[in-house]
């Protein structure tokens, strides 16, 4: 069990403004995500995929190859889970794939470490951008870390209730 199912207060944020500020603090370190898609046989297919950008309006941008198995599953199934986990922060999200063939943007995003996957750089014509625009997002943060996990632990022995060691939220947008 992990230390916020113990006891954590689930709500849903209603102000939009407010629900997307938190989420980009959240995601502000993240690199590094699982994008989820279903596969033709509806089989759920993850893969690792590098956080390009998250936009104050709740989207998330990747770099991905244009033909490819996500962009086919996203084809026939635009639904999908973006994972993450940085540090003490673990944040799922759900949202709408669509492919983006926008050169300016691409170009924003670039970074020249990015040949290694296409090798032609900008150029390359099988470099798009998938785009995930989100529609839920929920997440477990403990901002203390270890040191707040341990003393939720010894205030729950002591008072005999459950554990309070950190913030769980769902954010519908």
């Amino acid at each position: 069990m992990l230390p916020w199912q113990a006891n954590c207060i689930v709500s849903c944020m209603t102000d939009r403004k407010e629900a997307l500020i938190k989420l980009n603090a959240l995601l502000k370190g993240a690199r590094i995500c699982m994008l989820t898609s279903k596969d033709m046989r509806g089989n759920l297919h993850s893969r690792p995929m590098a956080l390009q950008e998250v936009e104050t309006d709740g989207d998330l941008w990747f770099f991905t190859a244009r033909h490819c198995h996500k962009v086919d599953e996203i084809k026939g199934d635009n639904r999908v889970n973006v994972a993450v986990v940085d540090g003490t922060t673990y944040i799922s999200i759900s949202g709408a794939a669509t492919t983006v063939d926008d050169k300016k943007k691409a170009q924003d995003l670039w970074n020249p470490l990015y040949k290694a996957w296409f090798p032609k750089g900008l150029e390359d014509p099988e470099l798009i951008l998938l785009k995930i625009s989100i529609d839920q997002a929920e997440y477990w943060d403990s901002p203390g870390g270890m040191v707040t996990t341990l003393i939720g632990y010894v205030e729950s022995l002591v008072t005999g209730k459950q554990a309070n060691v950190g913030e769980h939220e769902t954010v519908k947008l």
